[in-house]
Formats: C-alpha cells, structure tokens, sequence
C-alpha cells in the first residue's frame, strides 16, 4: 500500500509519501511546496499545481491528512480552511478519500506523545524511514502523517481478520 500524507499549509504544504509491504514501511519520497508570500487565491495554486504534479508522479492508493486543530486567530484559522479545502479537492480529484487524523494523534502513534515538538517528529520519523538526515519539519510531519495513517490501516486489517475468522 502506498500512502501520501499531507501536512497541510497556506505558505508551506508538507507532502510525503510511504510504502508498506507486510510489516515494513519504506520511505518512497518527500517535499515542501513552498506557495510563497503573494495573494492567497496565488498560494492556493501554486499548491493544487504542486499537488497534482505529486499525485500524477507518485500514485498514492490512500491520501491522508493532518486535520485541523483550533487556531488562535481566526484569520489563520480561515487561511488554513482554504489550503485544505484545495487539498481535499485535489484528493478527490484523483479518485481518493481523504483519511484525516488530528495532529495530536499523528504524535501519539509515530512519536507516543501528543505533545512532541517538530523536531522530535523529524527525529523519529527518520528513525522509523531509516533517512540519513531528518527531512524538513512540513514533511516530516507530512511523513508522520503517512506512517499513523499506515498503523491505523494495518490494525484496522488485524481486526477485520480476526472478526471473519471469528464468524466462521
């Protein structure tokens, strides 16, 4: 299976994706698309160009996406709502549903910590991907992503086989 994980980002869009065979995840590729400072409506294509090009290159079977959490400001708040809103478009443009995973669980299952910082993400996810340097902090997040979304499946799997071996 592989799967893309979107750290989502009105400025910086962190992307990464993930393969899994069996028991073992492996690292496929990762990046920041960087929208710049201009006008949102600008930002937001710059994103939807960036994102199709990821998908066309790289296939995803599962797209997942770091959900929102709750702003301080509103203005950032509503900034952010635009950025997801052209990624989940994005995904469903390719045929997918997107699978969304709040930021504090993203943690709890890559780093065991809700409250991990950035840097800590980065470090484990190079750990788990066997990277010789931890990526930028989007995409280590966006990594992270990826990786909880592959644990969730994989127990999601586990029990679905437990179940009809239980029913027969």
């Amino acid at each position: 299976m592989r799967v893309i994980g979107i750290d989502p980002g009105s400025r910086l869009l962190g992307w990464g994706v993930v393969d899994r065979h069996g028991t073992r995840l492996k690292h496929v590729a990762h990046g920041v698309i960087n929208a710049g400072k201009s006008e949102l409506c600008a930002r937001l294509v710059v994103i939807d160009d960036g994102l199709e090009k990821v998908f066309a290159e790289y296939a995803p079977d599962a797209a997942a996406v770091e959900a929102m959490f709750f702003a301080k400001h509103a203005q950032s708040a509503a900034t952010l709502g635009h950025a997801r809103g052209v990624v989940l478009l994005r995904i469903s443009r390719v045929g997918l549903s997107p699978y969304e995973y709040p930021p504090a669980r993203v943690k709890r299952s890559v780093v065991g910590r809700g409250r991990a910082d950035k840097r800590q993400v980065a470090l484990v996810v190079s750990n788990i991907l066997n990277l010789d340097t931890p990526p930028p902090e989007d995409a280590a997040d966006a990594l992270a992503v990826a990786i909880a979304h592959l644990n969730v499946s994989r127990f999601d799997e586990q029990l679905a086989a437990a179940a009809a071996g239980r029913s027969r």
